[in-house]
């Protein structure tokens, strides 16, 4: 579905940079146009870790940056209000986007939550499902949408969550990280959509761990994450890959095998 090899992520500004706003908005640009010059496609995540930081789409047009609408990833999550996020799709149908990334999201004290029952949600929360379906529902003539997939929550309750997600209107689906050929990745071939398989491109994998709630095992005891990308690319060769934690201080050449010449 993606005509590239690799989707990268990168951060928006945090609105409480305050004075420091402008630069970081400089280096968000700089780092938008290398990705795009690379050839990549770039995904901008809705406030993680429960961090308020300016949109995908705020960020882009507070510095004049043309949307490649076949390149730039959306992602949006449940902690908004219902007119904030009939905002932001709105503003994404303006702009001509295509691909959006929906995930339940960190949720925190300095974010809002989004009444399930404005989107038509049943339960005491919304969930992701929820907005899956409000989103194919209301505006499926504009987006193509994605889930999350969990590899390290019990089987099989997530590839149940998973149908249900590709019931409600997605159409692709992006792994959490992992390490090498994954039994539960392999899974998600039976539902026949396009997968893209996430990428951890730090040596910290601790925070990896931390971050997905997994014990460690032998293989974060020599993680490389060159190696492992390699890995990747051999156990999925037809999938995209979502880089995380890239460092745009490393030249992409050496590290990305995929990346064109």
């Amino acid at each position: 579905m993606f005509n590239y090899s690799y989707l990268v992520e990168l951060l928006s500004p945090k609105r409480s940079a305050d004075d420091q706003m402008e630069g970081f908005l400089d280096r968000f640009a700089e780092r938008y146009q290398r990705i795009m010059e690379a050839g990549c496609g770039l995904s901008v995540p809705d406030n993680p870790m429960g961090q308020p930081r300016l949109g995908a789409l705020e960020s882009i047009q507070l510095r004049g940056l043309s949307v490649d609408p076949s390149k730039v990833v959306m992602n949006l999550n449940t902690f908004h209000t219902k007119s904030e996020l009939d905002g932001l799709l709105q503003n994404a149908v303006q702009a001509n986007l295509k691909y959006l990334l929906v995930i339940r999201g960190d949720g925190g004290p300095l974010l809002s939550k989004l009444d399930p029952k404005s989107i038509g949600g049943k339960l005491s929360v919304a969930t992701s499902i929820d907005l899956i379906r409000y989103i194919y529902t209301e505006y499926s003539d504009h987006f193509i949408t994605g889930a999350a997939f969990n590899p390290y929550n019990p089987m099989p309750f997530e590839l149940n969550r998973m149908k249900q997600k590709i019931d409600a209107g997605a159409k692709y689906v992006v792994t959490q990280p992992i390490i090498g050929q994954d039994e539960n990745v392999d899974k998600l071939k039976d539902f026949n959509i396009p997968i893209v398989v996430e990428a951890w491109m730090s040596k910290n994998i601790d925070l990896l761990y931390r971050s997905v709630g997994k014990e460690k095992d032998e293989r974060a005891k020599q993680y490389d994450p060159s190696e492992n990308l390699k890995a990747l690319h051999q156990s999925y060769p037809e999938c995209c890959v979502y880089l995380s934690m890239l460092s745009f201080k490393q030249d992409w050449q050496e590290i990305l095998p995929k990346l064109s010449r």
